[in-house]
């Protein structure tokens, strides 16, 4: 079981990471640095890749091996509800966001740039949020709230 604590903090620091290199790529998109852009929308799809493989091994690990349930939050008062409803956001844009990552990474390699500007402009500040917010998660229920 200790084996498994590393899981919080490795997902914590791929999602930090991956949300780096997303605001990174947005911005040197707009200096029209497309190599450094193109470098760095890569690195964070292999990074949020790593990190939902790394996220689905860990909770089915805690759910299957171990008999447990997720981390309980145990902040009280006003946080209570403000961590749920970044929680709530945070899960139904993570569980929808794949495959328009993967539909805007596939336009881009296939260098058909209009479709992929079009879609990018919705899905890249969807994608940080997702990212910034799961930092913001792990923060609250590891760090400044932590139960077990």
């Amino acid at each position: 079981m200790d084996a498994l604590q590393i899981f919080p903090h490795l997902n914590g620091a791929l999602n930090l990471t991956s949300g780096l290199f997303l605001a990174s790529g947005f911005v040197f998109i707009l200096k029209k640095k497309v190599q450094a852009h193109r470098f760095c929308m890569l690195a964070a799809t292999i990074i949020s890749s790593i990190f939902v493989v790394s996220y689905l091994t860990y909770h089915t690990l805690l759910t299957y091996a171990y008999g447990l349930g997720p981390s309980r939050f145990t902040g009280e008062g006003l946080i209570r509800p403000i961590y749920f409803t970044i929680l709530l956001s945070h899960t139904i844009l993570a569980a929808g966001i794949g495959p328009f990552v993967l539909i805007t990474l596939y336009h881009a390699l296939k260098r058909n740039f209009a479709k992929h500007r079009k879609i990018a402009r919705l899905v890249m500040p969807i994608w940080l949020y997702v990212s910034m917010t799961g930092v913001t998660v792990y923060m609250m229920l590891y760090h400044f709230y932590p139960g077990r």
